[in-house]
């Protein structure tokens, strides 16, 4: 551990408790052009620790926000089953509350407006906030209008005096990317009318240690979240919880509904099912999380085995998916171009590209027609249903599919 005191960002305890220390990492989403940048990257500390007063799991701050997001890689939309996720949730969304012509809809961390342009489309207004600017010019270009900043308690109340307060304000996958965690929720008070809901999803801690997602611990995630922790947070800044969803997106999340405290909303039974779940689990007892760590290991012995195997049988191996979670993984377990042929992405940004650490080249997924591996290991294994499914050509050759986590296993065919 540093010599230098942790603070947790969420309430300032210190933070003393190990959860994953994970060594020297590259950015997981900084995907150089030529050997030599990928040589000369930067690595950074990725050490995930808990805290034992509101038992938020977090890495330190060893990277700027602006240095990871202001450009970057991910588009949204190149998953067809992330997009369609997100049209179930806006037609959910409308009905359930009420959503039309009248209301106001802002979505944080909106990328390429993969969601906002299904409001947009049933003629709901919104306006979108996003990061990078890069992805917030695609947006535009969509017609899905967006404000290219990071949000805390500063924007809204820019946002609010600009086009007054939010009907609905919806975040997916960006309360765990917030190093200001505590000025984001504060940000979320300031923006939500009176009778407003707020809509969040994030990868759910319980399910992360339960199926040894550890891949998924990369500099740009800086909390790992519980509704134990959430609903903590939210609670110091006049919010309250009254619904949540368990959804199967990004191995396992939830979908928090909240609103001010003072709202009529009656708490609903999905809230304390998973209130009962975490306690089972003992989320809320700070030995329970130093079982993790352990785990890792058995997995890499697994895919260490494997990749060796392989290469003792002459069959080549290739990557699917230059995902983030893939980048922690691979330099983790020490493994690159001795051991894996290439990567594929169907992201163009990310193609003719090389992954942080591990240096495999990024193709696009032509190449696996072309060069007809043997084995393909699936990095994005959320989405491992979804990638079977384009890869059903490769049974002409007898290939075959992989997952890593929550231990490796070859993937059936469907």
């Amino acid at each position: 551990m540093s010599d230098v005191k942790q603070l947790c960002r969420a309430c300032g305890t210190e933070l003393i408790h190990d959860f994953a220390d994970l060594g020297p990492m590259p950015l997981a989403n900084s995907y150089p052009k030529s050997l030599d940048d990928a040589k000369n990257q930067n690595s950074y500390p990725l050490h995930a620790r808990v805290c034992s007063h509101c038992f938020l799991v977090q890495v330190e701050d060893s990277v700027p926000a602006e240095d990871i997001f202001s450009d970057y890689a991910y588009f949204s939309s190149y998953s067809p089953s992330w997009v369609e996720h997100a049209r179930k949730f806006t037609e959910y969304a409308r009905d359930r509350f009420d959503l039309g012509a009248e209301s106001h809809v802002v979505e944080i961390a909106s990328n390429d407006g993969y969601l906002l342009q299904h409001f947009v489309a049933a003629g709901v207004p919104v306006r979108g906030v996003e990061p990078a600017a890069n992805i917030a010019k695609v947006a535009e270009e969509k017609g899905i209008p967006t404000l290219n900043a990071f949000f805390g308690d500063e924007t809204a109340n820019a946002m609010v005096q600009d086009e007054g307060k939010a009907d609905l304000i919806v975040g997916n996958n960006v309360l765990a990317h917030t190093p200001f965690i505590r000025d984001f929720v504060k940000g979320l008070k300031t923006l939500l009318k009176p009778e407003g809901v707020i809509s969040i999803e994030f990868p759910h801690l319980l399910k992360l240690m339960e199926e040894v997602q550890f891949d998924t611990i990369y500099h740009e995630h800086f909390s790992y979240l519980s509704l134990e922790a959430v609903e903590r947070l939210f609670a110091e800044f006049g919010l309250r919880l009254f619904d949540v969803q368990e959804v199967p997106t990004h191995g396992g999340s939830l979908r928090i509904h909240g609103c001010h405290r003072e709202s009529d909303r009656e708490e609903c039974l999905g809230l304390i099912d998973v209130r009962t779940k975490e306690k089972a689990a003992g989320l809320d007892r700070i030995e329970t999380y130093s079982d993790f760590f352990p785990k890792i290991e058995h997995i890499r012995k697994q895919v260490i085995g494997f990749l060796e195997k392989a290469k003792q049988d002459g069959k080549k191996v290739v990557a699917y998916g230059a995902a983030a979670k893939g980048s922690t993984l691979l330099n983790y377990f020490d493994v690159g171009r001795d051991d894996i042929d290439y990567a594929v992405d169907a992201n163009p940004h990310k193609q003719d590209h090389f992954m942080p650490g591990s240096m495999l080249d990024i193709r696009a997924p032509q190449a696996i027609r072309e060069t007809k591996p043997d084995y393909i290991l699936i990095l994005p294994w959320n989405l491992k249903r979804e990638i079977t499914e384009q890869l059903s050509f490769i049974r002409e050759w007898d290939g075959k599919c992989y997952a890593p986590i929550p231990e490796l296993h070859e993937v059936p065919w469907t």
